[in-house]
C-alpha cells in the first residue's frame, strides 16, 4: 500500500538535501507526496478510482489544491468506494454539493459518481479496474528519461489511446492530458527526472514488478 502524504513534520518530515523534481517546490505535504507516493505503481482498484476521480477534480486547478482536501474527499465520498459512489443520486449529489470541505462543481461530482459506475463495468469486463487501465503499457510501468522539467510531455500516444478507450466505456473528465497526469501518479509512467532522487528508486521498484 502507498503511503499516504503527511504533513511533513516530525522524523518522517521529507529531507530537504535531496534532489528533487522542481513541481513539488517547498510545500510540506506536496514534497511528501511527491516522495511517497507520485509514480509508485497502483494495482488496487479502490486507490485506482480514487486517483482517477481526484484527477478529475483537478483540471482547471492545482494539483496542491486538490491534495489538500484529499482527506474531505475521501470523507464525504465514502473512501472512494466506487461500489457506493455508483450508488449516489440526486439527492447525495445535492448533499455534496453543499459540503464546504469539497471542490463544489457540480460536473466534476457527477463526473465522479459516472466513473464509479463505469469502473463497475469495467471490472466485469476486464476483470479488475487495474487490468482495464494498466493494459496501454502493457501492464508494465514505463521508465523515461526526461532530463528538463520541459521535456516531460502533457501527453502521449498511450494516454490519448486511454482516454478514447475509457470514453467508450462510458467514462468522463478523461481527456488525454488528464489521462497523463493519471499515468503518472499512479506509476504506468516514471516520469521523475533522472536527476530526482526518486526516479532510481522507482525504477527499481518497477523491475521487481512491485
Amino acid at each position: 500500500m502507498i503511503p499516504v502524504a503527511g504533513k511533513g513534520k516530525g522524523k518522517n518530515a521529507p529531507r530537504a538535501d535531496l534532489p528533487r523534481c522542481q513541481w513539488c517546490g517547498s510545500d510540506p505535504l506536496y514534497v511528501a507526496y511527491h516522495d511517497r507516493e507520485w509514480g509508485v505503481p497502483v494495482h488496487s482498484d479502490r486507490r485506482l478510482f480514487e486517483m482517477l476521480v481526484l484527477e478529475g477534480f483537478q483540471a482547471g486547478l492545482n494539483w496542491l489544491t486538490v491534495l489538500k482536501k484529499r482527506e474531505s474527499f475521501r470523507r464525504a465520498f465514502e473512501g472512494l468506494d466506487p461500489e457506493r459512489v455508483a450508488g449516489y443520486g440526486p439527492a447525495k449529489i445535492a448533499a455534496l454539493m453543499h459540503d464546504s470541505s469539497l471542490i463544489r462543481n457540480r460536473l466534476k461530482i457527477e463526473a465522479a459518481v459516472a466513473n464509479a459506475r463505469a469502473c463497475l463495468r469495467a471490472v466485469e469486463k476486464y476483470g479488475s479496474l487495474d487490468a482495464c487501465l494498466w493494459r496501454f503499457t502493457g501492464g508494465r510501468p514505463r521508465t523515461n528519461m526526461w532530463r528538463r522539467p520541459e521535456d516531460v510531455p502533457a501527453w502521449s500516444r498511450e494516454s490519448v489511446q486511454m482516454s478514447r478507450e475509457l470514453k467508450k466505456e462510458g467514462f468522463v473528465f478523461v481527456g488525454p492530458i488528464i489521462c497523463y497526469a493519471f499515468m503518472q501518479a499512479v506509476g504506468i509512467v516514471n516520469d521523475h527526472l533522472v536527476s530526482c532522487f526518486r526516479h532510481a528508486e522507482i525504477a527499481a521498484l518497477s523491475a521487481k514488478g512491485r
